[in-house]
């Protein structure tokens, strides 16, 4: 029978009871509370001397009740509850407790309350300390922390059990000061004795303060159980919970360690605490050491320790865990249990072994859904994330939360079949999860990749609680729409908050919640430094990274080599490599193409070669698609044809990798660098039918313009605008070609087609760092504090650079004017204004480290020459395809670019 069906049977018998017409004395209240006015019944407080009773239930009657309480046979309880009453037998102080256990444990607020009037009408509201104890405790465990604050109000004195009953329902509240209120009055104002369960309670509210102060009180309250001698294995477990919870795990590791009467308890606190805080290796260290004593696993364990085996991607020990698992039906149909088993496989990409799992799971919860839409999101699995979203509701009828939310968002982004992909913030809004800060991050990154990065930046500034993972997101939208200067900005913004550290050391932001960057902010971040060359920024993140012992973490280890690179630190980027205890493809991707850019195709070839060597040992090493994109570009830097179209005929048989787009375009760039124009377009007529030849196209229309060739250029060029038509660079390539052969005519044409189009070319800009900040400089732009004192200074220096040979290609201005306007523009541009500050602004020696989001002009690239030769300086500019080192008057490029 269901609590509605037993709360019914009550109704008719509330007319039939006897009141009783005591009326009880009058209290003070011990606790204050704002919300505490109410009527004057609250104030009303029980007489400790029983009332005696005219008649009491038989025997058994209250023993077959108590017996079924115990029994957990809370809904059998009920009905004996029913039958005694109908029956004529008045329930007592000893069968009132057991029957409202019975209501607490079905969370039955109503059938309480209706319990609570029999209370009352009977008269052991005001006669029995027991029955209010344990009306507290029901009011509590219901949600009614109002009507449980009245009950413990009106108790005349007010034992051990009444405390417990009254703190607990304060932490059940997460009352946490109110809850030590309490605490303190029991102790001080009344002068009852806490027993552990008192402490249990007054531990978990400790642990849910600010750490500061948490720390302090938690102290106070392990100082006070020693006192009282309290080894209880519970009280120690609650003692342990509360330090990991603020943080302080050594000192839960040295309490598990002092005490020997450990249960299993115990050993989960340790493993699940060490596991919530990354310390996933000494996680299953406990494990083993649990293991090893004897103690058998069960679900929380297990949910406890997987996330270790998936952080750590450990698959073989989390498949002897699920072995395990299976072995103990219990266990392998406890729903946590096969969460975590989901979760664990996802994360170790072995998604169809999680979707098994979800299906042999009969009992499927919300957690379950969540970890199996989780897994296909983020293995990129979309649409089988999208179905199985829409058949938890269709056909299970559970309706989404937060988490679900968070997970689906991200896969609707990438999901091509998905096309109105911002309608699914519009059904965030129909669930009301609009303020969830979970489905607040995964909007953020929706908008930002779809380029919105405006609406982005409101969700994160309407935020009402930002953690490090609404900053982190915030930060990535930046990167990944190309803004870098503000994602460092944001993150001095995040810095700036250091004014709100407080006496642990700990940031916080104006909230008081903690951010502390972690290896997620340093992987995001790094990206930005490198395509600022931001290299001071980078330094200093670095740093960061080892004092908090960051910099093993092999994403940012990988991120740190692609930094160093791209700022053009290729021996320190060299030196992070090796230091790195473990490194994966990315790793050895990121470093092959960073030689590339470079120009020193032979380290690049070496490093290929050592990486299918480690290949052997470690397959997570193995050559991947993009590590041959890399070797290509190594090999079209440096003019290696043969050696890159050798590769490029044995990836497929020798390394097991498919030809794709992308490295067909990497030969076609490699082919018309070396000016085998004809070649490269023959290749491209080889291509795949079903092969997407956008990018080959382009590179053969940049081969066009390098080496003037109009006709190929003019059929890359149709084919290309057939593709894309809104790209514009393309039509900027184009327009270049005509230019450089004198068809004015025909470069007007092209321009004037973007116009209509509403095509738009992006301006030339380059980046310097200077201090703290990073500079910018547009094209011809005059904005910068110092652009005059700069074009000034590069005017005088031209004459300095004529005098050793310099002559302006003045081939480089693709307009119409005279030789003198031209040579004027050509002083305007970018990478000139950036490496003229450097000059400007740093001391003599210093080398100056300059990128450019285009590839660097033949007049730019000659004039860097001269500069580093009479200024005395090594210019290091890296433009959108490669490094040039100039020093002394040469450039490591060999002029072959």
């Amino acid at each position: 029978m269901s609590a509605y069906s037993c709360t019914q049977l009550l109704y008719p018998l509330t007319s039939q009871l006897p009141v009783s017409s005591q009326k009880p004395p009058k209290r003070t209240r011990v606790l204050n509370h704002s919300s505490s006015s109410s009527s004057s019944s609250s104030s009303t407080l029980i007489s400790t001397k029983p009332t005696s009773h005219s008649s009491s239930p038989p025997p058994s009657w209250v023993e077959s009740l108590r017996f079924q309480v115990r029994s957990n046979l809370f809904h059998e309880a009920i009905l004996t509850y029913i039958h005694m009453t109908t029956t004529g037998s008045p329930p007592d102080n000893f069968a009132f407790p057991a029957i409202l256990k019975a209501a607490a444990a079905l969370h039955d607020l109503n059938l309480g309350k209706q319990i609570h009037s029999h209370v009352v009408k009977f008269g052991y509201e005001s006669s029995s300390v027991t029955v209010a104890n344990t009306l507290v405790n029901l009011y509590g465990k219901c949600g009614d922390i109002e009507d449980a604050r009245k009950v413990f109000e009106r108790i005349t004195e007010r034992d051990q059990v009444s405390w417990n009953s009254m703190i607990a329902a304060l932490c059940r509240f997460e009352e946490w000061e109110l809850a030590l209120e309490a605490f303190r009055s029991m102790l001080v104002e009344e002068n009852v004795e806490s027993s552990s369960f008192t402490l249990v309670s007054v531990a978990l509210a400790c642990s849910n303060l600010d750490k500061g102060r948490g720390l302090w009180l938690g102290k106070q309250v392990h100082g006070y159980s020693l006192r009282k001698d309290d080894r209880k294995t519970f009280t120690i477990n609650a003692l342990m919970a509360m330090y990991a919870k603020l943080r302080r795990l050594d000192d839960s590791i040295a309490l598990f360690q002092f005490f020997e009467d450990r249960d299993l308890v115990s050993w989960n606190t340790m493993i699940s605490s060490l596991s919530q805080n990354d310390r996933f290796v000494e996680a299953l260290v406990f494990l083993r050491s649990m293991v090893l004593d004897g103690v058998g696993l069960d679900g929380v364990t297990i949910a406890s320790v997987l996330p270790a085996c998936s952080h750590l991607e450990m698959l073989d020990l989390g498949k002897e865990i699920h072995a395990y698992a299976v072995r103990n039906n219990d266990l392998i149909t406890n729903s946590y249990v096969g969460s975590a088993l989901v979760d664990m496989y996802c994360n170790c990409r072995q998604v169809e072994s999680g979707r098994r799992v979800f299906d042999s799971v009969l009992e499927r919860r919300i957690a379950l859904w969540n970890a199996m839409i989780a897994g296909y999101a983020q293995n990129e699995h979309d649409e089988e994330a999208l179905n199985l979203f829409l058949e938890m509701y269709a056909v299970s009828g559970i309706s989404s939360n937060g988490t679900t939310m968070a997970s689906i968002v991200p896969a609707c982004v990438r999901c091509e079949a998905f096309l109105h992909k911002e309608s699914i913030h519009g059904y965030v809004v129909k669930l009301g999860l609009e303020g969830d800060q979970y489905v607040q991050n995964a909007l953020m990154d929706m908008y930002s990749r779809l380029g919105k990065i405006d609406i982005s930046n409101f969700i994160f500034e309407s935020m009402e609680v930002r953690d490090i993972v609404s900053w982190n997101t915030m930060i990535t939208g930046y990167v990944i729409c190309g803004y870098h200067d503000e994602a460092l900005n944001l993150l001095h913004e995040m810095q700036r908050l250091k004014e709100n550290e407080n006496e642990d050391g700990e940031l916080k932001d104006e909230k008081g919640n903690l951010l502390k960057p972690n290896s997620v902010t340093l992987m995001t971040i790094l990206p930005g430094c490198a395509a600022l060359s931001a290299l001071a920024k980078g330094k200093e993140i670095h740093a960061y990274a080892i004092r908090h012992l960051l910099a093993s973490d092999i994403a940012v280890g990988s991120a740190l080599v692609d930094m160093y690179a791209k700022c053009g630190s290729l021996n320190v980027s060299r030196a992070v490599f090796d230091q790195m205890p473990i490194r994966n493809m990315i790793t050895w991707n990121v470093l092959i193409m960073a030689y590339g850019m470079h120009g020193r195709a032979k380290e690049a070839l070496e490093l290929f070669e050592n990486m299918v060597a480690e290949s052997v040992k470690n397959r997570e090493v193995r050559p991947t698609e993009v590590t041959f994109i890399a070797i290509f570009a190594a090999c079209s830097h440096s003019g290696m044809v043969r050696e890159g179209l050798n590769l490029f005929h044995r990836m497929k048989v020798d390394y097991g990798v498919e030809t794709i787009p992308d490295h067909y375009a990497c030969i076609v760039d490699l082919l018309g660098r070396a000016g085998k124009v004809e070649e490269a377009f023959q290749l491209i007529n080889t291509m795949p039918s079903n092969f997407d030849k956008a990018g080959a196209w382009s590179s053969l229309l940049g081969a066009c313009r390098n080496h003037q060739n109009v006709e190929i250029g003019e059929i890359a060029a149709e084919n290309l605008l057939q593709l894309e038509p809104n790209v514009a660079s393309h039509y900027v390539l184009l327009s270049n070609i005509y230019s450089s052969a004198r068809f004015w005519d025909k470069a007007m044409d092209v321009r004037r087609r973007m116009k209509e189009l509403g095509v738009r070319k992006e301006p030339g800009c380059s980046w310097i760092e200077f201090g703290d900040e990073v500079h910018k400089f547009l094209a011809g732009d005059g904005s910068h504090p110092q652009s005059e004192k700069l074009h000034e200074f590069l005017e005088a220096l031209s004459v300095k650079m004529k005098t050793e040979g310099y002559v302006p290609d003045t081939s480089c201005v693709l307009h119409n004017v005279d030789e003198e306007a031209k040579e004027t523009l050509l002083c305007g541009h970018s990478e000139k204004l950036a490496i003229a500050f450097g000059i400007l602004n740093t001391p003599p020696g210093t080398t100056i480290r300059v990128a450019k989001n285009l590839r660097v002009c033949n007049d730019c690239h000659a004039a860097s020459k001269f500069i580093s030769k009479i200024m005395d300086r090594e210019i290091i500019l890296r433009d959108v395809r490669r490094f040039h080192h100039f020093r002394n008057g040469t450039c490591s490029c060999g002029d072959y670019w």
